[in-house]
């Protein structure tokens, strides 16, 4: 893994481009792909020699309560902003106006149990930033307890409201996705429903082409990012930080998921399905009868996952960075220049293996924590889920970005602080939503890399 340091001159750091293949190979700890490897290992060498001790240094410009006046005003200009694009798939006079405008398409996807207005605060700092180039809709298909009926039925209803928006806006070239929370796995289903390539025969082709053929929605994938994401799902010790690490608790609370939350609680607990049956999760992190999944992550130019270190009551950090226990770094206690509350930023090159499986002793695993759970036999299953889960996933490269609020007047918010879902309560996020969008303006004035792994 590399680190990467950072500065306060945000938008010379560069996106790192690598994507998955199923034909290539590391080889002397780097990458082996033609003539696209030289190219690459040169930008990559400048890039870093341009990035030392970024982490240095920490702005403590919170953004917190402006004052009455400006919070209204913000609140109107948000109000006036979602109306504009909540019509986006069904008012055609409201697309006509956008028709020579954007032709960058930002997906914002709220979590469980929430609504288009989590993002007003979020919707408003991205237009203000980003500019005309972007078309940015908030999705509005699965509203509260829509997102009960399952991740799948979920990422299906996502994925027709997409293609809704782009039909109805011919100028649109690129595509991004901006998740929260469980929005960030419907977001994932979606986007391989979504996904297309005209390849014929992939492993005769480098990876530059077989990127550039790769459409999602019938346009380019670009940025794939996922704000305290479970993407290991939330069994396991503190992956549901709420639990407090409880083994009765973990025990308990599983079966009684399903009952409270419908579909969605069984497949966050990974006890989805017939026993003999990979967990959804588990196929997610595949390329599988049910869709290509990985294929299609690999797509996007870049992906991007925050997470909260700590204080997050919802999802853990081991899932929503996708790593390990062992892999946890100790995260610095200062922020970086101009984005408070962000700590460390790392990327993380693909690791090459035969991706995810579902081997016998999982089944025998799942069964028994199907029918008759322990404490034992559970943490046996979800060690087999999330070391293949791990598997498949890092199979592409990652940009890890760790986020730390325990200096935040309110550090137990941290769930909802990460996407300021309201500005009176939660926004100490706001730095969040800064660096996630200069992170997109960056890689909009910066030329493109060729795709490589």
């Amino acid at each position: 893994m590399y680190k990467m340091a950072s500065s306060s001159h945000f938008l010379h750091y560069p996106c790192c481009y690598y994507s998955y293949s199923p034909t290539f190979s590391l080889r002397n700890g780097g990458f082996d792909f033609g003539s696209a490897s030289s190219s690459l290992s040169s930008h990559s060498s400048s890039s870093s020699s341009s990035l030392n001790h970024h982490r240095l240094g920490s702005s403590w410009n919170y953004l917190g309560f402006s004052g009455i006046k400006n919070i209204w005003k913000l609140h109107r200009l948000g109000a006036q902003a979602m109306t504009e694009n909540y019509g986006n798939a069904e008012s055609p006079r409201g697309i006509s106006k956008l028709r020579d405008g954007p032709d960058h398409l930002l997906v914002l996807v709220h979590g469980i149990m929430a609504s288009p207005s989590d993002w007003m605060y979020t919707e408003v700092e991205l237009k203000k930033r980003l500019g005309k180039g972007f078309l940015i809709y908030v999705s509005s298909t699965n509203t509260y307890t829509k997102t009960f009926t399952g991740i799948d039925g979920a990422g299906k209803r996502l994925a027709d409201e997409v293609l809704q928006v782009v039909k109805k806006n011919e100028g649109l070239k690129k595509i991004s996705f901006l998740a929260h929370s469980l929005g960030g796995l419907i977001a994932r289903y979606a986007v391989s429903v979504l996904y297309s390539s005209d390849l014929s025969d992939s492993g005769s082709l480098n990876a530059a082409y077989y990127l550039k053929q790769s459409t999602i929605a019938g346009l380019e994938p670009v940025n794939f990012i996922t704000l305290a994401t479970p993407h290991l799902g939330v069994r396991g010790r503190k992956q549901l930080p709420l639990l407090l690490g409880v083994p009765f608790l973990e025990k308990l609370v599983p079966p009684l998921a399903p009952y409270f939350i419908g579909r969605t609680g069984s497949q966050l607990f990974l006890t989805d399905g017939k026993s003999n049956r990979p967990p959804l999760l588990l196929r997610m992190a595949s390329d599988c009868e049910d869709g290509n999944f990985i294929s299609a992550l690999a797509a996007f130019k870049c992906r991007i996952i925050y997470a909260n270190v700590s204080y997050d009551h919802m999802v853990g950090w081991r899932t929503s960075s996708i790593r390990r226990e062992t892999e946890l770094p100790m995260p610095p206690l200062r922020s970086l220049d101009g984005y408070k509350h962000v700590v460390d930023v790392e990327y993380c090159p693909p690791v090459s293996s035969e991706g995810a499986h579902f081997p016998p002793e999982a089944a025998k695993a799942k069964e028994a924590v199907q029918t008759s759970p322990s404490p034992q036999n559970t943490l046996e299953y979800y060690e087999i889920m999330e070391e293949e889960m791990i598997h498949g996933l890092q199979k592409l490269s990652w940009k890890k970005v760790d986020v730390s609020f325990h200096s935040a007047l309110w550090p137990f918010f941290a769930h909802n602080n990460i996407h300021v879902k309201n500005e009176w309560l939660y926004s100490a996020g706001a730095g969040v939503i800064a660096h996630v969008a200069d992170t997109i303006k960056q890689q909009e004035t910066s030329a493109f890399l060729p795709a490589s792994l």
